[in-house]
This record gives C-alpha cells, structure tokens and sequence, in this order.
C-alpha cells in the first residue's frame, strides 16, 4: 500500500514537473518569436524580402501603400544624391540614379525638382538652347553646364563670348572644352588602319575610265562655309560625280539615296573606287572635324578637306589628306589632283600610312588613348555618359571640399571652348541664280545678329530674373 502511494506520489510529481516544463517552454518560444519579429521588423527584412507596408484591405490601397513606399524611397534618394537635372530634355529620363566611379548623382528631365535643395546643376544641349525658358533666378550653388557637339549654325547665340562663359562646365568640339569631343566621329586607331575597304591602286586606275577622280556626297546645300560655291567652281577644272542632293550629276543605287544610308556597307564601297573625295565642312571653326573627314581615311580614299583650319593637328600622318587652304584658287587645286592622278608614286605617297598601318600623330593617338568615352563601343559609356559624370563627379568634389570647410572650385567656360570666326562666302564665280547668292550672305547676317543676341541674353540672365521673349527681341533690335 505504501508503495503504490509512493508510486502515485512520484507520478503526480513528474506531471506537476512535465507541465511547469512545457509552460516554461511555450513562454520561451513565445518570447524567442517577439524577439525574431521585433528583430526582423528594425531590419527592414523579413524572410529575406523588403519588409511591406500592412495588408492593405484592398487592391487599391495596396497600390496606394506601394506608392507611398516608393516615394518615401526617392525621397530617401533624393536627399542623398546631388541632383542633375537635364533642362533640354536629350535624355528623356524621368530618374536615374547614376553611378560614377565611387559618386551617385540623381539625373533628371523633370523640372519640378528646379527648387529641390539638392539640384545642383543644370544640364543644357546646344541645340536645344532657347531664350523662353531658362532656370532663373540661378542660385550661387546652381552649376550651368553645355553639351554642343554640333555645327555653329544649329544655334549661333552660343559661339560668341558673353554666352558660352555663362556655363561652368562643357562638352564641345574644341579641344580647349572641359570634355573634348573633336575625335567625335572616329571609333579607334584600328578603323584607321583597317583595308576592309581598301580598293588597290591598281583597280581604281581601271575604274576611272567610268569614274571621274573626285566625288562629292552632299545634302545640306549652301551651308555656312560655302562649299558648294567651292565645288561649282572646281568643277569648271576638272571632273566631279556628285551623289547628292548639292550639284548632283550622278545617282546613287535607289536602296542607298537616303542619307540615312552613308554608314551602309554598299555605300562605303561606292566611295572607296575613288581616288579623291571632297571632304568639305558646313562650317569652318577650329577642331570641328566630321566623319566627312574620318570615313575617306577609313575607305582608303583620300580626303580633299576643306574645314577646321586646325585639321594639320589630327591627320593620321603629315600626308594623309590634300589641305584645301594651301591653294590660292581651284584652278590650282584641279592642276595638283591631275598630277597625283597621274602619276602613281606621287599618289601612294598619300596613302602610304594606311598601306603600313603607321599612325604617326601623337596627338590623335593621345587624344584616342585618354578619352573617357567610344564611339559604338557597346564597352564604354558614350560621350554623352561621359559628360553627365564629369559634372557629377565635380558637384561632389565641391560638396567635398565643403564638408572639410574649404571653399569650392569654381568651374568656367572659356570663349575657346566654342569659337568660329564670321562665316564668309568665296568670291570667285558666284552662282548665277540671285536666290542662291541670297542664301550664301544670309549666313554672314545671321551671324551678325546673333552677336546681338549674345549680349542681350547675357545681360537679361545676369540680371538674375525671368524674362519674356518680348523683352529678349526689344533688347536685340534696341537701336
């Protein structure tokens, strides 16, 4: 009897014990996943995704929950980065964050973060430069910057000194630009010296029983450098087939007559049968340098060039392209085209660099080895990537500079970063058609207007307020 009392005694004493055991444990696990959920919800993470605002009762709600979130997001953003925000919209991006080696920058087309505390900088494309609406007032910490890798007649306003020294920063042409893109249409060394499309000497000697020794593509007729009065008086002296739309007498194949085609394989292998191509600029300024320029020397056919009177800094070799400049007349230039046509050592002498493959201009080879941007290369940021950052990564070396109390680097445009001389027409036999001789001198008045728009817009944005266009026009044409 005792035993079987002491047996209840101990079963009673291991339940009691059993239960204290499990309600400990139970409190335990309770506890244990307070403290998970307390831990998960301070990180941010739950189950290894974002953590989400509550379930939204229904859809819509969820979507506007979503919504909040992301603002919440971009404004979390919006206060860490400097903000670059595109004034003319080239970009179309309504946010980016981009990065930049170790910097971020926020980029931007919309226009209401003008007032945001952190815009730091205006993004302007040359040719898309107008007077109606500019970001005014500008604040002292509001960097202005240009990209402009167009021809002066796209917006003369800017090549004059009181507007392009507006900018803090630029991208242009000239080699004096805070980013040079004078090597814009040239993707490497390599195209250079590639015979892809090389034609033997020998063969473009037999086809010029049907073909004359120049050629001369252009579309953009009577532009500001006056070419094409050029090319009509050269004509009088020796043969030229032109394919385009300016004195054409000769057609291309039906599939190559849109211009859009003057990179397509059978266009290029129209052009390198020839021994000479008329490689002539619609504008002539210092380092604006085309592909009309770059794709004979790709070809292998030699470039008759007339353009940027700095073209001797960039040829591949001290003989690689007939320099218009050096010859008083066209007479002169047709009598020097016969000889070289005539006489095959004296032409080889002019390809012979391509022929070795010897690019002995240390200045393209520099320029092409220090560029932070190709040209279709799928590898590299464009140049217009390559611009952004340049500007990001100066704002943040400001903002640098700043937190350690030191004052900022002030950043200006120089009137060498994009200057062209008066365009000017040639005097020799004009066209006979007045309309003509109309157009070649409107050039030179539209230039000798837009020094008077330079000024008045420099006047209206130093004064640091909005204006209208009214007021722009009666400031330009005021006495």
């Amino acid at each position: 009897m005792v035993r079987i009392q002491r047996r209840r005694l101990l079963a009673s004493c291991l339940c009691i014990t059993a239960t204290v055991f499990l309600l400990v444990t139970l409190q335990v696990m309770v506890e244990l996943g307070k403290f998970e959920k307390k831990g998960f919800q301070s990180s941010g993470l739950q189950d290894g995704h974002t953590k989400m605002e509550e379930a939204p009762a229904h859809l819509n709600a969820f979507l506007k929950k979503e919504a909040l979130t992301f603002n919440r997001k971009r404004k979390w953003e919006l206060d860490s980065y400097p903000i670059m925000l595109w004034w003319s919209p080239l970009t179309g991006e309504t946010g980016r964050l981009g990065h930049c080696g170790a910097d971020a920058c926020f980029f931007t087309i919309n226009r209401t973060y003008l007032h945001h505390h952190m815009t730091k900088a205006f993004l302007f494309y040359g040719t898309d430069f107008n007077i109606d609406s500019l970001p005014l007032p500008r604040k002292a910490h509001h960097d202005w910057a240009l990209f402009h890798e167009e021809s002066p007649k796209n917006n003369y306003k800017l090549f004059h000194k009181p507007v392009i020294t507006l900018f803090n920063y630029t991208a242009t042409f000239s080699r004096h630009s805070h980013l040079p893109l004078t090597t814009q249409y040239l993707e490497g060394i390599e195209v250079l010296k590639s015979l892809r499309y090389l034609v033997p000497l020998q063969s473009k000697n037999k086809l010029r029983k049907s073909l004359a020794p120049l050629v001369y593509v252009q579309s953009d007729c009577d532009p500001p450098s006056d070419r094409d009065s050029y090319v009509h008086e050269l004509m009088t002296y020796i043969e030229v087939d032109s394919y385009g739309e300016c004195l054409r007498n000769k057609d291309l194949p039906q599939q190559l007559k849109n211009p859009a085609s003057m990179d397509a394989d059978g266009f290029h292998r129209i052009i390198a049968q020839y021994k000479f191509i008329l490689a002539f600029e619609n504008a002539v300024c210092d380092d604006y340098i085309t592909e009309k320029f770059w794709r004979p020397l790709k070809l292998g056919v030699v470039p008759v060039y007339y353009g940027s009177p700095s073209i001797a800094d960039w040829l591949p070799s001290n003989k690689s392209a007939i320099l218009v400049s050096e010859f008083s007349h066209p007479r002169e230039l047709a009598s020097y085209i016969r000889q070289l046509d005539s006489d095959d050592r004296l032409y080889e002498a002019y390809v012979e660099w391509k022929l070795k493959g010897e690019i002995s201009n240390q200045r393209l080879l520099t320029a092409l080895r220090e560029r932070k941007w190709g040209v279709q290369d799928v590898n590299q940021d464009n140049y217009i990537d390559a611009f952004e950052c340049m500007v990001c990564t100066n704002v943040w070396d400001n903002i640098r500079l700043q937190e350690k109390g030191l004052p900022p680097k002030r950043w200006k445009a120089e009137d060498t970063h994009l200057s062209c001389p008066e365009p000017t027409v040639f005097a020799f036999s004009p066209f006979r058609r007045p309309s003509l001789n109309a157009l070649r001198k409107m050039w030179i008045s539209s230039f000798e207007q837009s020094k008077k728009e330079a000024q008045a817009l420099r006047w209206l944005v130093d004064r640091n307020q909005n204006f209208s266009s009214q007021e722009f026009w009666a400031l330009v044409f005021k006495d």
